[in-house]
């Protein structure tokens, strides 16, 4: 894990998180793994729902933080914010796939750079 990033951070609002949320992603091959387990839950969650098998639901959870999970240890070698911060991560998880559809990926390289680069004090809890 990186010195100072620590999931016992605070942040004044989603928008002051967000950067902190892309630099723990600033590998492109953490946030495709990201994006990867997260689209493959959601669509087994949903063929679970369109086909009366209610089971598929728990594909969400399990395959989109499962991969999600293995690519902070595996790739980026930090700790998941989410476990600090979780709904704000699933809303930044689904922001930055976002951007990832739009085509935006070098943006969030730019951004994940920026933060790592500053040399601030973090906040406490």
């Amino acid at each position: 894990m990186v010195p100072g990033m620590g999931a016992d951070r605070r942040f004044s609002g989603f928008d002051d998180f967000f950067p902190y949320y892309v630099a723990m992603h600033s590998k492109a091959a953490t946030r495709q793994v990201h994006f990867a387990g997260t689209l493959a839950g959601a669509v087994l969650a949903a063929y679970g729902v369109l086909t009366g098998r209610p089971r598929l639901l728990a594909a969400f959870p399990v395959v989109g933080y499962g991969a999600a999970w293995s690519s902070h240890f595996l790739i980026e070698g930090n700790n998941p914010a989410t476990f600090g911060h979780p709904l704000w991560s699933l809303r930044g998880d689904l922001r930055m796939m976002a951007m990832m559809f739009a085509g935006r990926d070098a943006e969030l390289d730019e951004i994940a750079k920026a933060w790592l680069a500053e040399d601030r004090p973090l906040p406490a809890s």
